[in-house]
Parts: structure tokens; C-alpha cells; sequence
């Protein structure tokens, strides 16, 4: 029997929408539960991409995107990462927007109850991203979100990774889609908002089990009152 491929995911969405941000998990221990994955570093400075097993962070400092790789030792208050195995993988020959290869993509899905990871490598005639800046826990994430950067892209070759959540865990993450992007050269990237694809490749994988963990040294995280319609809209309004 093939052994189960896991989704590893530290804390929950909602939990960052209410304001818990310390990072309480290194990137080395993230990496050893996947080689693909999306997340916030510390303080939710900016967007975490992990790509064939290396951490990257985008971020955005007085106007100017910047990308760079994650040493182990740093950490995230937010993170999900898998061994991403392909089930399903297509060329996309044509252009289309992302609605149109979102809906593509859910075509090959087997029922609409289980996550998947996704990873699309391509050639982009648009790339729209936007990156959370580091904020204080005094702060909720919907109240930063407002003021976040926006970056485009054109012409740019890279890879999207991340993953399509079902509706019923909305709040443990965020249903549907929750995509990061990096370029070829390292030098654009961050949480994807919009898109045009020309060509590339497109992977499913699938996921068999959701390994969920949680902050159990973080005595906010344990005593926080949490607010889940409030924490649900806000959710809706910054992803």
C-alpha cells in the first residue's frame, strides 16, 4: 500500500486573522513535511514560497519587491507545506486567464471534498501579486491587508505553487485557491491575485490526510478568543 501523502499545515488562517503573529516554528522544521507549500514569515513579513524544497520570501520595502531565500533557523506563525506528488499533469497550450485555468484545473478533480496541491510552471503574460508587510499583533491582519503592496509582472516565467482547500475547511485555511508565485530568477514573487498564462505545465497532486499542528507553546495562541464570523469575513476580504 502507497504510503499516505500528507498535508502539513502549522496553525490555522483564522488564527492569523486575529492577530497571532509570532513565528513559533522554524523553516528547517517545516521543510522536513514538504518540498512545496505557501505561508507568512514572523511578524507576517510578507509571503513564504516553498519550491522543490527551498523557502523563499517576498516582500515589499518602499515600493520595491524583493525575494530572497529563508535560512532554517528563521520562523512562521502560519505555514502549510506537502511532498507534492503529480496525479494529474496537462500542457497548457493556449492563453488563459486564471479563472479560465482555475476551472480547467477543477475539471480533473475527483469530487470537491478533498485538498490538492498545485504547481504550474509557465510562461505569464501578466503576474499580479501582493504581499502582506510586517505588521505589530496589535494590528488585525484584515486592517494590514488594506494597505498592502501590489506588484504586475509582464512576460515573466516562473512557477505558481500552492493549494485548493474545500469549502468545509474555510477558517483552518482558505477555500479554493491559495496560490504563491516565484519567478525563474528569483527576482518576482509573492500571494497571487490575478493572472494571465500564455503556456506552461500544470500539476495536481493529490491529498490523502491533513496533519494539523498548533502553537502548543504559545500561551496567546492557547488563551485567544476567537470571533469566526468575524474571522471568516475577514478571511474573505484579504485572501
Amino acid at each position: 500500500m502507497a504510503e499516505a501523502i500528507k498535508l502539513f499545515q502549522y496553525n490555522t488562517l483564522g488564527a492569523l486573522m486575529a492577530g497571532l503573529y509570532g513565528g513559533s516554528l522554524t523553516i528547517g522544521e517545516l521543510l522536513e513535511h514538504g518540498d512545496l507549500g505557501i505561508g507568512t514569515l514572523d511578524s507576517i513579513d510578507g509571503e513564504l514560497i516553498v519550491l522543490d524544497g527551498k523557502a523563499y520570501q517576498a516582500k515589499s520595502t518602499d515600493g520595491k519587491l524583493e525575494v530572497v531565500e529563508v535560512s532554517s533557523d528563521e520562523k512562521v506563525p502560519y505555514a502549510a507545506v506537502v511532498p507534492h506528488q503529480a496525479e494529474v499533469i496537462f500542457r497548457q497550450r493556449f492563453e488563459m486567464t486564471h479563472r479560465e485555468l482555475e476551472e480547467r484545473i477543477e475539471s480533473y478533480y475527483d469530487g470537491h471534498n478533498l485538498f490538492r496541491s498545485i504547481k504550474i510552471h509557465g510562461k505569464f503574460k501578466q503576474m499580479h501579486v501582493r504581499m502582506i508587510p510586517k505588521s505589530a499583533p496589535d494590528r488585525k491582519f484584515a486592517e494590514v491587508a488594506v494597505g498592502q503592496p501590489e506588484h504586475h509582472a509582464e512576460e515573466v516565467t516562473g512557477t505558481i505553487v500552492g493549494f485548493w482547500t474545500p469549502e468545509m475547511f474555510h477558517g483552518v485555511s482558505v477555500a479554493g485557491y491559495h496560490l504563491h508565485f516565484l519567478s525563474d530568477d528569483h527576482a518576482f514573487g509573492g500571494h497571487v491575485m490575478d493572472f494571465i498564462i500564455e503556456e506552461g505545465i500544470v500539476e495536481v497532486g493529490p491529498v490523502d490526510q491533513l496533519d494539523q499542528r498548533f502553537p502548543v507553546q504559545d500561551r496567546k495562541y492557547l488563551f485567544a478568543k476567537f470571533n469566526m464570523d468575524e474571522l471568516k469575513e475577514d478571511i474573505s476580504k484579504s485572501e
